[in-house]
């Protein structure tokens, strides 16, 4: 229901019976102020009968004595108006985040294309990408902050162009690129946006900034780039969100700040509380998330645990023979690409369970066999360098 409040509607009875012309007839400015009610409802696109800006009826009642209209006095109370929102709280929700088919383009040019994606509650998720591929595009919708041309996005079971307030309400977030007050201080700048969250826990707010180690007496506009990314990570987690929402939170971050804010999302997580942190830095994902997404034009590629996505992308094997090197028998092997051999080493690339080059090595003498799971980061390049892009679905 929409409404200014059963005050605005006495107030505006109030004006009528203190003008000193009273006339003898109500229906005509009724009429006028149910036609601008009407009016109302049709620019914002609501459903008829939500919106009460005034309580004709009061009006009504107050004006004792005074003639109206028959069609008035019979005019039945307002029935009130269906919900048309859910409230966050009223229905258990085991998805954080869930988008369907989310698509978004600037004009011609593509943002993100047909995105299925489900982040459950409690857990940490990364969401991977080269500059350009969609990351930000991604966060802005689910912010709310641009719509999208198809498609839907939710947010703890909320549509996010449905209200967005609620949702805001219940996550903290940093951009990737954001501007300040110039002239705040880093103390001035964290207590504004502690007072627009209703207060802080004065404890963990010091604390954050204790472990993040900033000094908060300097202006923002002195800060150095790493320490306003600071000031932007203690702004997001200083009410303790539900959600966190970290678009490339690490940049400009020394190496020792990063294990510390790596050690904070981690026990935001332990805390039961959602993370979602879009990188292009896949060190960060393998030491705070559970699952990982990657994206590359817009699309989806691979959705998958952090284990998961590095089991299946490759191996590099190194075989050392006592005699001739069979480079022959292992071509021929399904998942086997990049051989070179330096006089008795073989050294291959292997995709998928490494087991029929175990078997095959075992055909021969072999004085020395190396395997080496990969990085993250030489899944990342696999993934983006060898593999054909397909929508991911989970």
């Amino acid at each position: 229901m929409f409404a200014l409040g059963s005050g605005l509607g006495d107030r505006l009875a109030e004006l009528i019976l203190s003008r000193p012309e009273r006339p003898q007839n109500l229906g005509p400015l009724i009429a006028r102020l149910r036609a601008w009610e009407e009016g109302i409802e049709r620019l914002l696109g609501i459903v008829p009968g939500t919106l009460e800006l005034y309580d004709f009826h009061h009006i009504e009642l107050m004006r004792t004595g005074l003639l109206q209209d028959e069609a008035d006095r019979e005019r039945p109370p307002r029935e009130p108006a269906p919900r048309t929102r859910p409230h966050p709280e009223r229905k258990a929700m085991t998805a954080a985040i869930k988008t369907e088919q989310l698509t978004k383009h600037y004009g011609s040019h593509r943002g993100i294309v047909e995105v299925d994606l489900e982040v459950l509650e409690g857990e940490a998720f990364g969401f991977l990408g080269p500059n350009g591929a969609g990351k930000t595009t991604m966060i802005r919708l689910l912010l709310d902050h641009i719509r999208p041309t198809e498609g839907k996005a939710f947010v703890f079971g909320i549509e996010t162009t449905v209200d967005p307030v609620a949702i805001h309400k219940r996550l903290g977030y940093l951009p990737g690129e954001f501007l300040l007050y110039d002239r705040l201080t880093g103390a001035q700048t964290l207590e504004y946006f502690a007072n627009l969250r209703d207060g802080v826990d004065p404890g963990y707010q010091a604390q954050l900034v204790e472990r993040l180690d900033v000094d908060l007496s300097r202006r923002f506009k002195e800060y150095s780039k790493g320490n306003k990314q600071k000031i932007g990570l203690i702004i997001a987690l200083q009410h303790r969100p539900d959600l966190l929402i970290l678009d490339e939170p690490t940049s400009g971050l020394d190496p020792l700040v990063q294990q510390e804010f790596f050690q904070v999302i981690r026990e935001a997580k332990a805390e039961g509380r959602t993370v979602f942190m879009s990188s292009h830095i896949l060190s960060e994902v393998e030491r705070t998330c559970d699952r990982v997404a990657i994206i590359r034009e817009g699309r989806l590629i691979k959705v998958d645990r952090v284990e998961g996505l590095r089991d299946l992308a490759h191996h590099q094997v190194e075989l050392t023979f006592a005699g001739a090197v069979p480079v022959g028998e292992f071509e021929a092997v399904e998942g086997v690409s990049d051989l070179s051999v330096q006089d008795h080493i073989l050294r291959m690339r292997v995709f998928g369970p490494i087991t029929p080059i175990v078997k095959l090595a075992a055909r021969h003498e072999v004085t020395d066999f190396v395997s080496r799971e990969p990085s993250l980061e030489e899944t990342f390049l696999a993934e983006y360098g060898e593999h054909e892009v397909e929508a991911a679905r989970t």
